[in-house]
């Protein structure tokens, strides 16, 4: 793999797909806007890459 390689995306389509089954409709592209700017403050990757290295240490 290279360094530059992108490990893990979210995209819109997975988004939309989430607010369709959690609230039943698609977002607006403002709130789509909205989402993309807060999506990062949810979720912790640092604490997502070492649980993810930790898991293949030990199995490896």
């Amino acid at each position: 793999m290279r360094r530059t390689d992108i490990l893990y995306s979210i995209n819109v389509q997975d988004v939309q797909d989430v607010a369709q089954r959690e609230f039943h409709r698609e977002l607006t592209g403002k709130e789509m806007e909205s989402v993309a700017e807060r999506l990062g403050e949810y979720i912790d990757w640092h604490e997502a890459v070492i649980s993810a290295v930790m898991q293949t240490i030990r199995i490896s």
